[in-house]
């Protein structure tokens, strides 16, 4: 007896179609690499970058094993599960405003995730996609984690550049998430769970955003990437309970994000403006 279909097909990514649709004359994507199987696609292209590898490069994987994410954390995704990829970019702007690409890059995935039929996402400072509770299929169960972002900076050789790096959980179940506060679309109940097209929205989104903010000098205000970002991010407003190195920590209410994508958090000593270097974890406050 033939075995029921897959209520949850996993389709491989369809390269040729994604650089068909993605790759033209004078646009800023140079190729779309798919990979079956990476440890880390950050490590890969950043490796690729410091041998000549071009401006506007994209290297997805079907599986990645060894993913980075920030402070070193590990994670892998499920073959096919997940849309795991980098891309990379030489700005030219002044080095302050390179933190800005991260949050580039989760305008961009918010934006594409939204387009998903039935789908909501936001912004947690610094560099999260998540379901905010209210939005959730278990409504009680606090804000999901759907992606997180990662750029990395290279500047010792004239090739190097920016390597941004994102995984977006599409199809995982329960027990394919690395930690409880992890969500798919999957899980959330939202039925388009096509990775090309959340693919190629992420993509046509960061070249549009991009090209505006490089064009500013890498401004995010003259941009309007700091009012984007700042429009999609939860964390503004809310009480939060900031982990500083050191096991110190810092309750208060987060006011706002500079224009150097800084973190505002009034507390018991007034204003204080935090780099994503600063902090360990942002949570909710009491």
């Amino acid at each position: 007896m033939a075995s029921a279909p897959d209520p949850f097909p996993r389709p491989p990514l369809d390269a040729a179609a994604l650089d068909a649709a993605l790759v033209h004359p004078g646009g800023m994507w140079q190729r779309i690499e798919v990979l079956p199987e990476a440890g880390s696609t950050n490590t890969e292209l950043a490796g690729r970058a410091r041998r000549g590898a071009p401006h506007g490069s994209v290297l997805v994987t079907e599986h990645q094993t060894a993913g980075r994410g920030r402070l070193g954390r590990g994670f892998s995704t499920p073959p096919r599960a997940a849309l795991t990829f980098s891309l990379l970019v030489r700005p030219g702007v002044p080095a302050a405003r390179l933190g800005w690409l991260s949050a580039l890059m989760g305008v961009a995935a918010v934006d594409a995730v939204r387009r998903v039929p039935g789908a909501g996402a936001a912004l947690k400072w610094p560099n999260d996609v998540i379901v905010p509770e209210g939005l959730r299929a278990d409504p009680g169960s606090g804000d999901g984690k759907l992606a997180g972002i990662l750029a990395e900076a290279d500047f010792s050789s004239e090739a190097a550049g920016v390597v941004v790096g994102i995984g977006i959980n599409v199809s995982q179940d329960r027990a394919e998430l690395p930690v409880d506060t992890a969500v798919s679309l999957r899980g959330e109940g939202f039925g388009d769970l096509d990775r090309g097209a959340l693919l190629a929205a992420v993509l046509g989104g960061f070249e549009e955003l991009y090209t505006v903010w490089t064009a500013a000098g890498g401004d995010a205000e003259a941009s309007g990437l700091a009012a984007l970002y700042r429009g999609m991010c939860t964390t503004i407003g809310r009480r939060v309970r900031v982990h500083l190195p050191g096991e110190r920590f810092l309750e208060g209410t987060a006011t706002g994000v500079d224009s150097d994508a800084r973190l505002l958090v009034e507390g018991p000593e007034g204003e204080r403006a935090l780099n994503v270097g600063d902090v360990v974890h942002v949570r909710p406050g009491a």
